[in-house]
């Protein structure tokens, strides 16, 4: 059933960590810029950028993810199951992201239909990527002490990707661009493409598959559903993911219009220039002379790098207490940050950025716990049924990142385009109603923390503790022990 040996090499682990570093490289910059890109850029309405990312992400939740789940569990290689998937959407995918950001001059009817094929593409061949890459963090190791330190390795990776996105990414595209933001977005997308390129390979080179099925197992598609009708912290989890990243891609997304909208610019400017000074004086002048951007930028730089700080708390917290009580109390506490932007007025900047880092930080204990938790669930699933599905379950939880994703997005539009936001397509001179000022504030606020407070509720209920984590893998070792 597996390969004895569960301990993973540091090179492993840092390999692996590479395939969500490239990712990451897309992934932030749909959470962070997607909506944006449509409304400010691409010039789509407020409305028809909402359609666009809730129907295409929809489909692509549903859709692409049992299929490439259900084939992912049915490949046969000499590489293993999951690895093949990485090493042949590599490039692809760097293509895609590329044309998914792309400004070709269409009439407005020909920039929708350009605008929904890309990103169709794009997250197609997103699903055949990553979700047999998250698979591939059940099969690598057994063993889930190495399996959470996977999960931390792995998700600092996230965060130095998130932080150059969130931080630098619109700096530098307004720089690369002089000043054209549709010509700099597709310089840096084209980088961005060609070294996540490089890093999936490396993912690939680096990375070892261990847990193997039965040949014998049953691995038909029925059968793996039935599992999963019985299987409740899978249900769990998948609405818990679900609502996760609804939040992500709410706030995520939101930033960069109560940057532009609600933050007082003079407030900013002097609180940040001691910063951008200090960089500037030592010859590092990241930031450029917009003090919006320079503002937005250090934002998520403080949340990012507390994130960070936060990740290497959250196997100590998992170890000792369980993966799921350290999940729920460090989500929950860091809602209430997210839910202290309400009371902040457009001055209050300091504030501001206090919440942001507190937030990040415990944030950033539950963030590799997610993933390291719905590998349990595989786990928990091979301990019940005694036949193992793992990309199936992979599929049904990034079912729950798409489709929170696509909502999260949708909703970042709709609800800015509820409160008259105007598409300005790259100029800066639009005036926009003092309404959007109050949609920016309760878009990084009231609304994100509403699915952040439920998926803690939900939690709850979800029986995994550190006592089932300890009975589960000591009894699947002794299990694959008489198997070998």
């Amino acid at each position: 059933m597996n390969n004895p040996s569960q301990k993973i090499s540091v090179v492993e682990k840092i390999g692996y960590s590479l395939g969500d570093l490239a990712a990451n490289l897309v992934f932030q910059t749909l959470v962070t810029y997607l909506a944006y890109f449509y409304t400010d850029i691409y010039g789509l309405k407020p409305e028809d950028a909402s359609i666009i990312t809730l129907i295409v992400g929809l489909i692509a939740g549903f859709g692409f993810n049992p299929l490439v789940g259900a084939l992912a569990d049915r490949t046969r290689t000499k590489w293993g199951k999951f690895r093949p998937w990485i090493l042949f959407s590599a490039v692809p995918l760097g293509a895609a992201a590329l044309f998914a950001f792309s400004t070709p001059n269409f009439s407005y009817q020909g920039k929708m239909v350009y605008a929904a094929a890309t990103y169709t593409i794009l997250l197609l061949l997103y699903a055949a990527n990553n979700l047999p890459y998250a698979a591939l963090s059940g099969v690598i190791t057994g063993d889930m002490g190495e399996r959470n330190s996977i999960s931390s390795y792995r998700f600092v990776a996230v965060m130095f990707a998130q932080f150059f996105v969130q931080v630098f990414m619109l700096p530098i595209i307004l720089s690369a661009g002089k000043g054209d933001k549709a010509a700099g977005i597709e310089i840096v997308m084209t980088w961005l493409a060609i070294i996540g390129t490089i890093m999936l390979l490396i993912t690939f080179f680096t990375t070892k598959e261990r847990v193997i099925p039965k040949p014998e197992q049953e691995s038909s598609l029925g059968a793996d559903l039935k599992d999963l009708k019985k299987n409740k912290p899978w249900i769990i989890m998948l609405v818990v993911t679900a609502l996760i990243f609804i939040t992500l891609a709410m706030k995520g997304g939101s930033y960069v219009y109560y940057f532009n909208n609600y933050v007082d610019e003079t407030s900013l400017k002097n609180f940040i220039s001691p910063i951008t000074a200090f960089f500037s004086s030592i010859g590092m002048n990241f930031f450029g002379e917009d003090p919006r951007s320079a503002g937005f930028g250090l934002f998520n730089a403080g949340g990012i790098i507390m994130m960070i700080i936060g990740i290497t708390f959250s196997k100590r917290f998992a170890d000792k207490y369980g993966k799921r009580d350290a999940f729920i109390a460090s989500l929950f506490i860091s809602t209430l940050f997210i839910v202290a932007f309400i009371f902040y007025p457009p001055k209050s900047v300091g504030l501001m950025f206090l919440s942001q880092i507190l937030h990040g930080f415990f944030y950033g204990i539950s963030t590799p716990l997610l993933w390291a938790m719905i590998a349990d669930v595989a786990d928990y699933s091979e301990w019940k049924n005694n036949r193992r599905a793992t990309a199936i379950i992979f599929s049904a939880m990034m079912v729950g990142l798409k489709v929170g994703l696509s909502i999260g997005s949708s909703l970042v539009s709709s609800i800015i385009g509820h409160y008259g936001y105007i598409s300005s397509e790259g100029t800066e001179n639009v005036i926009q109603p003092e309404s959007v000022a109050n949609g920016a504030q309760m878009l990084v606020s009231i609304f994100p923390a509403i699915p952040f407070f439920a998926a803690c509720g939900l939690l709850m209920f979800y029986e995994i503790n550190k006592k089932m984590e300890t009975q589960i893998e000591q009894e699947l070792k002794e299990r694959r022990k008489k198997e070998d």
